[in-house]
């Protein structure tokens, strides 16, 4: 069976890249792998995939570094393609296991579009929904998500559960809802950004922006834990991050639509009515503020954010992140959508679009939450304590790099000494002092917003910080 799956992954890489006897890179392969085969690869077994085939001289290479294509062998090589169609590949296609209703939902959303009708908003599947009446997720489902998201911080201040994988997470979300929205960025690409401000090559500015405004959508929620909310400011706030530098009107970041949008590859045409979709929103919070159950809020946002489509857009981006605003809260394992094939997804979205069926999202929605439980309960095991004094001084350390850097200052030593001096105790201002000092000497343009910094604020001070040791002296 193993081999058989190999085999047919092999051939289909083959038969796609036999296509293009111009050669075509790892980054391009990814996505036609993803998009036409629903194939999803991680970058490393990508790679093995391809080095097998260059072994058994089925594909050629040419070029270097981001330079590097593949191509089919020149006709007379002694090599020929596998004889296999990508109309053959079905067998191979990664989804996620789905219920009987879920599969007939999947089966009317992959008809052609000239077979399905077209539709719009439809306000009563807002208007039926009651709060602690009616139920998208079952009983007995709730039942089952509360006893795997469970975790040891359960009665723990909001939050603490997600600050303690909190590195995990950013890396983790960031990359898994950039990638359902077709980002090429790696898993280990990703890490890079985050963690040590490296962008990665051949990616465009677009990627890179995406995945910044992730990691700060989610370090807001978790930072301001106590006062994000199912309200018009959290989320209209959430989108304004999110969708940072990546509209073509800026100014449509982070304020309702006032015009009306149109969605590719569906019969679904939003509302389009300014005040009705303000409305609408509106009513969308007040339902979801309502809702007990943390996963049923989070998986109702889920449904009917997209489906109103209250932003230009970015708006599944903030139904993702945002569906995790409960679970921080409640300090329950979070949703990352880790492995989540981009088709099973959009496939969910688009039986609510276009028969306001939800059995197949929900299908999706507790599989990801399975997927991502296993991740980080088992991280949790291996995971050390927090370090207190860093969770102590959170907030005072967050101040503290603010003074630094918007005040222009060298991080000398006196500095750090004098800003110890004024947040911490007698006892703990060695051990501030450090940890101030390591925070300024590494902080990048991908960590500003963990300090609720602007980018341009960093811009100015980083020369300032450069020209001195940090912590070591200077003027």
């Amino acid at each position: 069976m193993a081999n058989s799956r190999l085999d047919n992954q092999l051939n289909a890489i083959e038969a796609l890249i036999a296509e293009r006897r111009d050669g075509i890179g790892i980054a391009e392969l990814e996505r036609c792998l993803a998009q036409r085969l629903s194939l999803t690869l991680n970058r490393r077994t990508l790679q093995r995939r391809l080095e097998n085939l260059l072994a058994q001289q089925r594909i050629l290479s040419s070029g270097e570094s981001v330079a590097l294509v593949y191509q089919p062998p020149q006709l007379g090589s002694g090599a020929a393609p596998s004889a296999v169609a990508i109309g053959d590949y079905a067998d191979l296609e990664l989804y996620v296991p789905v219920s009987a209703e879920g599969a007939a939902i999947r089966d009317q959303v992959r008809r052609p579009l000239m077979h399905r009708r077209p539709v719009g908003y439809q306000h009563a599947f807002l208007e039926r929904y009651e709060p602690g009446v009616s139920f998208y997720l079952p009983e007995s489902l709730r039942a089952q998500l509360h006893e795997i998201g469970r975790t040891a911080q359960a009665a723990r201040p909001a939050g603490t559960y997600a600050r303690d994988i909190y590195n995990r997470l950013l890396v983790d979300l960031s990359w898994a809802s950039s990638r359902l929205e077709g980002n090429t960025y790696s898993r280990l690409d990703t890490q890079n950004l985050i963690e040590l401000g490296q962008v990665a090559q051949g990616k465009d500015a677009q990627e890179t922006q995406m995945i910044l405004n992730h990691k700060a959508a989610i370090e807001m929620l978790i930072e301001d834990v106590e006062q994000v909310d199912f309200n018009p400011f959290t989320f209209q706030n959430l989108h304004a991050i999110l969708a940072e530098n990546l509209m073509a009107d800026e100014e449509a970041c982070g304020r309702l639509r006032r015009r009306p949008v149109e969605i590719s590859a569906t019969v679904f045409q939003p509302l389009a009515l300014p005040q009705v979709l303000e409305d609408c929103f509106i009513e969308l919070l007040h339902k979801a503020t309502a809702i007990a159950d943390p996963f049923e809020q989070a998986f109702f946002l889920m449904v009917q954010l997209p489906y109103l489509q209250p932003f230009e857009d970015v708006n599944k981006r903030v139904s993702r992140i945002g569906a995790n605003i409960p679970l921080i809260r409640h300090n329950l394992c979070p949703l990352s959508f880790i492995d989540v094939p981009e088709r099973a997804y959009v496939e969910g979205i688009l039986g609510v679009y276009e028969l306001n069926r939800i059995e197949l999202l929900r299908d999706i929605f507790v599989w990801a939450y399975e997927r991502s439980c296993q991740r980080y309960l088992a991280i949790s095991q291996s995971m050390s304590d927090p370090d207190p004094l860093r969770i102590r001084y959170r907030t005072a350390l967050i101040e503290a790099v603010q003074w630094v850097v918007k005040q222009r200052l060298a991080p000398s030593a006196e500095v750090i000494r004098q800003l110890a001096q004024d947040k911490a105790a007698a006892e703990d201002r060695d051990a501030f002092a450090q940890l101030l000092s390591n925070a300024l000497k590494h902080l990048h343009e991908g960590s500003v917003a963990r300090y609720r910094l602007r980018h341009s604020e960093f811009l100015v001070w980083q020369p300032i910080r450069d020209r001195v040791e940090v912590g070591g002296g200077g003027q």
